[in-house]
């Protein structure tokens, strides 16, 4: 079993997590990610890994209650306990070498992208950073950003705060100038990531996507985060998360990711239906 140490909701739907669990905090590294179970009858999950202390032994994660297993998680309070927390799992964001990258984040993808954008300045590397929202309310982890970033733009899409329009409107705006990186990385909806590396692949820039949106059991058995990545067949979980986002098949990926939607959602109605049953 293992502890919630810290709990902290960031918006209406995305909610913050330290779990107790030294042997996983002193190996995890940006990119990886665990697998959890709520309880023992509970499914397997996978999130990636938003922060680790190898000190106290906590690992964050950071999540978005969309399913049935997200929203069981989310009725867990400080002091309570998880059945399973396994990891860390997949391969960490490469990092050797590089001296100024942009980061780019979108919605709760910006959880998983500030522990990149933290370990890149904690190694020296000049961070800019871009990330971006629907509008002010769901706006996260703006601090933790500014932070470790040494040039930060904010975007929302309707202008309600920070600059308006896209993350790509702010990553141009890098660009036009002068700023030279020696990688992007970029983290958050597949639309959003296509078409950062869209614009990218115009100035030969190196892009890393972090495919775990399309992860599943987290061991490459189920097949359902299957990839084409360079014309071979790639698995998220097993070969990444992070791969060349200019090798990516991008249409393919967002086609197989919408193929669970319709069970995810019955799957969330039925748990809230039952649990709001239990507490009648």
């Amino acid at each position: 079993m293992y502890k919630i140490l810290k709990k902290r909701e960031l918006n209406s739907a995305v909610t913050l997590m330290d779990i107790e669990a030294p042997m996983v905090a002193r190996k995890a590294k940006a990119g990886q990610f665990i697998i959890l179970r709520v309880d023992a009858d509970g499914e397997r999950i996978p999130l990636t890994v938003s922060g680790a202390n190898p000190e106290t032994g906590a690992v964050r994660i950071i999540y978005q209650v969309v399913g049935a297993t997200t929203y069981l998680l989310n009725q867990k309070e400080e002091g309570e306990y998880i059945q399973d927390f396994v990891g860390p799992l997949g391969r960490p964001t490469e990092m050797e070498g590089l001296k100024r990258v942009a980061v780019v984040g979108g919605g709760v993808g910006c959880a998983i992208a500030l522990y990149v954008a933290q370990q890149l300045h904690e190694k020296g590397c000049e961070v800019h950073t871009v990330i971006g929202f629907r509008n002010k309310d769901i706006v996260i982890l703006e601090d933790e950003f500014r932070a470790c970033s040494d040039k930060l733009l904010l975007m929302t899409d309707d202008g309600s705060y920070g600059k308006p329009g896209m993350v790509t409107v702010g990553l141009q705006e890098l660009i036009d100038e002068g700023n030279q990186y020696d990688e992007v990385i970029t983290i958050g909806p597949m639309i959003m990531m296509k078409f950062v590396c869209l614009l990218t692949k115009k100035y030969n820039i190196k892009t890393i996507v972090s495919m775990n949106p399309v992860m599943i059991d987290g061991t490459g058995m189920c097949g359902g985060c299957r990839l084409t990545v360079g014309g071979e067949t790639k698995f998220a979980c097993v070969d990444g998360p992070d791969f060349d986002g200019h090798q990516v098949d991008f249409d393919e990926a967002m086609s197989r990711s919408v193929m669970y939607k319709p069970f995810e959602m019955h799957a969330y109605e039925e748990t809230c239906n039952l649990f709001k049953k239990e507490a009648q």
